[in-house]
Formats: C-alpha cells, structure tokens, sequence
C-alpha cells in the first residue's frame, strides 16, 4: 500500500484486497454484483423463456440453481484457482467451451414445442425447465460467468498469500453474489412470467422463443468481441 499524498487516501494494491475488507469494499461488491446479475445475459435470456414457457414455479429450482452454482464456483475460484481463471489460455478455452454451448441452447429454445392450443402459458409442453444442478452445473460453461468471475478476482480478492490469504474475500465476494442473483433471477422470471400470459397461442409462444434464442446469441457477441 503507497500514499499518493499526505491528503490523498491510500492506493490498495491488489494482493493486500484481503486486509483491506470494509464498508466501501462491500459496497463496491454489491453494486458490481448487481450490475453484473441484473443486466441482459445468458442466465437472464434462459430464464425470462423458462417464465414464459412454464411459469414461475416451476422455474424456482432454476433460479435456485442459478445462485447456488455462482456462490460455489465463484468461491472455490476464489479461494483456490483465482490466478488458473486468469491465465489468457484458460480463459480462451472456458470461454468458446461456453460460447458453443449457448449456441446450442439457443437452438433448443428455439425450436421448443410450446403447449397444446388452448392450454395456458406457463404448463409446459413436451420440455421442461433446467433443475437446480442443472442451472448450477450450467456456470461452468456460461462465459459471461467466466468473464465476471475473472473481473471479480483481480478487483476484489487478489492474489493474497497463499489460499488462505484469499479465502476470506473470495468467500465473502461469493456469497454476495449469489444472494445478489437470486432476487435478479426473480425479476427476469418474472418478465417471462408475464410475456407468457399474452402469448395465448402456441404461434405467438413460438415466436417468443425464437426472439428468447435470438438474444441469447445476441449477448456472445460481446464476449467473442472481448
């Protein structure tokens, strides 16, 4: 840590994050949590078509899983693998490993069955919403995960001494965001839950889902583009 004057507050360094832990390093936590869990993306796309398609019950151990499957990575990461995360060659490759993935999701929303003609929006049809593991597990491979979590560890946590000297913030880091999530999970249900119900036909449905699977492709670009 240097004084830049004796007026100026003092510059941390990234490797001293850990003993630097207060209110103003939370409070940046949570704003950077939030803009990064509330704003268009993968996770988001999924679940505004999973509230449209099945409702928002069903969608809960999405959203679940979403939360749950941040805190956990975002932890261990932290804790253990920080500089693996931020090594140019892991990253390429958790990154087009994410980017296939999601092309291929994007395709599976976009060819949904929708429900029968006349039956509600939000009971399903012949898919089913992503389970708890499954939208946990889904974080390995979702690249704007990857990109966050990279971003979070250098900013937030550093390289400490040793894992112990990060295990603190990272897990502190871990579970803001993942409390954070859950409620931006709960609005983007929420708008699928209610686009769902003015798609009364299984065409309008449709249509739905190709627009879903359009943005999901939509929000790599600026991932490939990074």
């Amino acid at each position: 840590m240097r004084l830049s004057s004796d007026d100026e507050p003092p510059v941390v360094e990234a490797g001293q994050v850990g003993a630097r832990m207060g209110w103003e390093w939370m409070a940046s936590v949570v704003v950077f949590a939030i803009a990064m869990s509330a704003t268009p993306g993968p996770n988001n796309t999924m679940l505004t078509a999973s509230g449209a398609n099945w409702g928002f019950l069903r969608s809960l151990p999405h959203m679940a899983g979403i939360s749950l499957g941040v805190t956990v990575i975002l932890a261990a990461v932290g804790a253990f693998g920080s500089p693996l995360v931020a090594a140019p060659g892991v990253h390429d490759v958790l990154k087009w490993v994410g980017i296939c993935y999601l092309l291929w999701l994007a395709w599976k929303i976009a060819t949904a069955r929708p429900a029968p003609e006349g039956t509600p929006a939000g009971s399903g049809g012949r898919s089913r919403p992503l389970n708890s593991l499954e939208a946990a597990a889904f974080q390995l491979v979702n690249p704007k995960f990857w990109v966050i979590a990279a971003s979070a560890m250098v900013t937030y946590v550093g390289e400490g001494e040793g894992a112990g000297g990060t295990l603190l913030p990272a897990i502190t880091l871990a579970l803001v965001f993942g409390i954070v999530t859950f409620p931006c999970s709960v609005l983007w249900t929420l708008v699928g839950v209610g686009a769902g119900r003015l798609l009364r036909t299984a065409g309008a449905l449709r249509t739905f889902n190709i627009v879903m699977a359009a943005l999901l492709v939509a929000s790599l670009i600026p991932i490939v583009l990074d």
